[in-house]
C-alpha cells in the first residue's frame, strides 16, 4: 500500500497558483498508477518511490513545472526536452500527456524495477587525437629525454602539456612556457608535479 507525505500537501500549497492543479493532477495519477508508491521529498521536491527505489519526481518552477520517470531506461529521450523531465516545460494541465499514456509509462516504469532492468552501459566516447603544437613538436625532437617522458605519459597528462603551450598569447609567454616544459619532461615531472608531489 502507498503513503503519502504531508511535506508533498506543503510543496503544493507553497507552488504558483498554476502548478497547483498540475502537480495535484501528478500526484494522483502516481498513487493510481503506481498504489505501492510511497511519496518523499529529494532535493527539496517531492519524488514517489517504488520498492525502494527512485519511481518518479516532480517540481515546480517559476513559470512552469516538470515530471520525470526515474528508471534510466524510461529516461532514454529526455534530452530532447532539456532536461525537463518525461514531458518537457508544463505550464499548464494541456500540456500533459493523456491519462492512458501516462498510465502506459507508470505501467512500463513498474515493470523495469519489478525486472531489476538495468540501462545498458554508455559507449565510450572516442578521444581526439592531440593536436601538439609545431613548437612543442619540435623541441621533443631535439630532446631524446623530454620526448620519452612525453610518450609514456597519460593521455590526460600529454593534454596538460599541449594546452599550456598552446594558450600562450604572446611569443615570450609560450617560449618561456616551453622552456619551463622541456625541464619537467626531461625529469620526468608531470605539468602540475608540484600539486601531485604534495600529495
Amino acid at each position: 500500500m502507498g503513503t503519502k507525505d504531508a511535506r508533498v500537501d506543503a510543496y503544493i500549497g507553497k507552488a504558483n497558483p498554476f502548478a497547483r492543479p498540475i502537480l495535484r493532477k501528478l500526484r494522483k495519477w502516481a498513487h493510481q498508477y503506481c498504489p505501492d508508491c510511497e511519496e518523499t521529498l529529494k532535493w527539496s521536491a517531492p519524488h514517489f518511490q517504488y520498492k525502494g527505489k527512485m519511481f518518479c519526481g516532480m517540481s515546480s518552477f517559476k513559470e512552469h513545472c516538470a515530471f520525470g520517470f526515474w528508471h534510466p531506461m524510461m529516461r532514454k529521450n529526455d534530452a530532447s526536452l532539456e532536461g525537463m523531465g518525461s514531458f518537457g516545460k508544463i505550464k499548464s494541465l494541456a500540456n500533459l500527456p493523456s491519462e492512458a499514456d501516462f498510465a502506459k509509462m507508470a505501467r512500463e516504469a513498474m515493470k523495469l524495477t519489478d525486472e531489476g532492468v538495468k540501462a545498458p552501459p554508455k559507449p565510450k566516447k572516442e578521444r581526439e587525437p592531440l593536436k601538439v603544437p609545431a613548437e612543442l613538436k619540435a623541441a621533443l625532437a631535439k630532446n631524446r629525454k623530454a620526448r620519452a617522458a612525453f610518450d609514456e605519459f597519460s593521455y590526460s597528462h600529454q593534454k596538460e602539456y599541449v594546452e599550456w603551450i598552446a594558450e600562450a598569447k604572446r611569443e615570450e609567454t609560450r617560449e618561456a612556457r616551453l622552456k619551463q616544459a622541456m625541464q619537467w619532461l626531461a625529469e620526468g615531472k608531470s605539468r602540475h608535479w608540484k600539486y601531485t608531489a604534495k600529495a
